[in-house]
């Protein structure tokens, strides 16, 4: 486990230095916007301190899917204005609420607009990335989204989400690959539910 942590911070710092300076909210919007589909594996940390690794999956508007490498199982869809946790080690169905309640909308949003009065509540950056911190203007209860992005291209490399409890889980990207095929089944929370029951 110290030598996973330890190679864990060396990914965290290694960005490649590609950025001086910070990107201006309208370049990152516009990047978010520029894609519907995209896909790349991601490293998590939890609030708890345990680490899981998997594959993620985005279609905006409103989709993503999260699936756990093994022994990890579980599963989380948002697809339908909701979010969906599945857990293998429960026969329930999975637990849901409103996407619309979690900062991860933000960026899922059919059009991204970081420019949106009072959506923005921290934006900086240094010589390797620029960082936004985002929030519902409406709620701000909901919690927080800070985004970390590289330059030349822009690219979105990690986002630390912190809920209305202060709890705070990161997850960092590896190479995203946009505009990529996925088909809507992966985020119909319904159709994973039926398929699980009778498996």
């Amino acid at each position: 486990m110290k030598m996973l942590r330890l190679a864990l911070a060396v990914l965290l710092t290694a960005v490649p230095p590609a950025l001086a300076g910070t990107l201006p909210l309208s370049a990152i919007s516009a990047y978010l916007n520029s894609f519907e589909t995209a896909r790349a594996d991601f490293t998590q940390l939890n609030a708890d301190g345990t680490i899981s690794t998997g594959d993620l999956s985005i279609r905006r508007p409103g989709r993503a899917r999260f699936e756990y490498d093994p022994p990890n199982q579980a599963l989380v869809i948002a697809g339908g204005g909701q979010v969906a946790i599945f857990d293998d080690k429960s026969n329930q169905p999975p637990e849901q609420y409103p996407l619309a309640k979690t900062p991860l909308n933000i960026i899922l949003q059919r059009k991204v607009d970081l420019g949106r009065a009072r959506m923005v509540v921290g934006h900086d950056g240094d010589a390797t990335s620029t960082r936004v911190i985002a929030q519902d203007p409406e709620h701000p209860e909901y919690g927080t989204i800070a985004l970390y992005f590289t330059a030349n291209p822009v690219e979105l490399r990690k986002w630390v989400i912190t809920d209305s409890t202060g709890s705070a889980t990161t997850v960092i990207l590896g190479k995203l690959q946009t505009g990529v095929a996925l088909p809507a089944s992966l985020f119909n929370i319904v159709g994973e539910t039926s398929r699980r029951v009778r498996d």
